[in-house]
């Protein structure tokens, strides 16, 4: 497993992790019942505080992407891949309404919109 850190994001050290967590869960690349590095490899790892990690961990598990067993460890949980789709579906919606409604205030043609969708998913 593949973490890395950047100190220039604006998003928080344990969100980093978390999501590159759930990209590698929901791509595939960790399979149900994988162990994942306990808190304290990955923070010796990435060269964190434990209490990082362990925030981290916490969010994936509340959010049922792991699971932990005391003593044993933690553990990619099993996935229903179809809703966690949906779900991400749905937010995605949301986010387009919203800058559908934001490029409609400032007069942005759809062909506008579009050419800054293409740019920006190619980034």
């Amino acid at each position: 497993m593949k973490i890395i850190i950047s100190n220039s994001s604006k998003e928080p050290i344990y969100e980093q992790i978390t999501s590159q967590i759930k990209a590698s869960i929901l791509a595939g690349e960790l399979q149900e019942g994988t162990t994942i590095p306990s808190m304290r490899k990955l923070a010796q790892d990435l060269q964190i505080s434990v209490i990082t990690t362990k925030r981290a961990y916490e969010e994936l598990e509340k959010e049922g992407f792991i699971y932990s067993i005391v003593g044993k460890g933690s553990f990619v949980a099993e996935q229903n891949l179809e809703v966690i789709r949906e779900k991400k579906l749905k937010a995605i919606e949301e986010q387009m309404k919203a800058v559908i409604i934001n490029s409609r205030e400032i007069g942005l043609s759809l062909e506008d919109l579009q050419q800054l969708l293409n740019i920006l998913y190619e980034e």
